[in-house]
């Protein structure tokens, strides 16, 4: 079958566009999602659309382009942070978006994990303020933009080791935007505390070869104080990282969710959503050679959990979800070829 007549039932749309996407740093995950997206968005544009990718962080400075208008579609992960920039609740003490909405969101399996060397006298994450003057901790700065870096230090808090506190008694904090370089920090006795995720990934898989390893529960009021901002926790099975020999709580670092204003153009709202869901076998066949359980990208990638967001999803988004189930109209003003 021709490509002509592969597409003679899609959505294309009538005037050029100029579509900007905020990503990553580059070379991650969602700059790839915002390829495949302007890839696929640009085939069913007119002649002189233009697509940029801008990079990024993947937090708070996703929502604040979108917030001064830089860019029309940005990505965040994990998606749990949307919740907290759109309603301005939580520790990122941002200023409410209310005209944040949402397109989707692309599976992405993933946990915030306390990792220590299993010579430190601790068994929870309360016991590191304990043991201060011996701990030298990495993980990502709070410095109001990284997620990870906030959920770290706001679950430290939350289980009474105040990272403050803690450096007052000695403590020592090391920083990466990244999660790779101090998890092989951790691995090489640079470092003996690591909060990080990414945990999917083959580095945390070698984090044991130089050292025993153990890896500590958040406790219950972290994991209650994030369920209360609508941040939900998960479990990482026994054997899945080097060294765990139990089912692990902790918190949720799943999923990337793009998000939009609420005034985004309808037609391209909703054409991006199409194109996630009719395209989504280009995306997923870039991670098939990897595990299902140890890809960076998940898949199958199923419609009613892409659609299952955190922040309200965009009108025209939702209807697009709608038609390719089946159960509701065409959105008005996209020309069908």
């Amino acid at each position: 079958m021709s490509e002509t007549v592969s597409r003679s039932a899609e959505p294309r749309l009538i005037s050029p566009v100029n579509l900007r996407f905020k990503a990553d740093w580059g070379q991650a995950n969602l700059t790839r999602i915002s390829g495949w997206l302007a890839q696929e968005i640009g085939d069913r544009a007119p002649e002189g659309s233009q697509f940029s990718i801008h990079a990024g962080r993947a937090g708070v400075d996703a929502v604040d382009a979108l917030r001064s208008g830089d860019v029309d579609i940005a990505l965040v992960t994990p998606a749990a942070a949307a919740r907290l920039l759109w309603q301005g609740t939580g520790p990122a003490a941002t200023a409410p978006a209310p005209w944040l909405r949402a397109l989707g969101k692309i599976p992405h399996r993933d946990r915030l994990v306390v990792a220590v060397a299993a010579e430190l006298p601790v068994h929870t994450v309360s016991d590191l303020a304990r043991y201060a003057s011996q701990l030298v901790i990495g993980t990502s700065a709070d410095d109001g933009v990284n997620a990870i870096g906030l959920a770290a230090h706001y679950g430290l808090k939350l289980a009474g080791a105040d990272p403050e506190q803690m450096r007052r008694d000695g403590a020592q904090f090391r920083y990466d935007e990244r999660p790779f370089p101090l998890v092989h920090a951790f691995a090489t006795g640079a470092i003996n505390v690591l909060i990080q995720e990414a945990v999917m990934m083959p580095a945390w898989q070698r984090i044991a070869e130089n050292r025993a390893v153990r890896y500590l529960e958040w406790g219950d009021a972290v994991i209650d104080g994030f369920a209360a901002l609508g941040w939900p926790s998960a479990i990482v099975e026994a054997g899945y990282l080097p060294s765990l020999d139990r089912d692990l709580l902790t918190l949720d670092f799943a999923d990337f969710i793009l998000l939009c204003r609420e005034d985004l153009d309808d037609e391209v709202a909703y054409l991006a959503t199409w194109c996630m869901v009719k395209t989504r076998l280009a995306l997923e066949g870039q991670y098939q050679h990897i595990p299902a359980d140890h890809t960076p990208v998940g898949y199958p990638m199923d419609p009613a959990e892409m659609q299952d967001t955190p922040v309200p999803l965009h009108d025209s988004a939702q209807r697009a979800y709608l038609h390719v189930a089946g159960e509701g109209p065409l959105t008005e003003g996209l020309l069908w070829t």
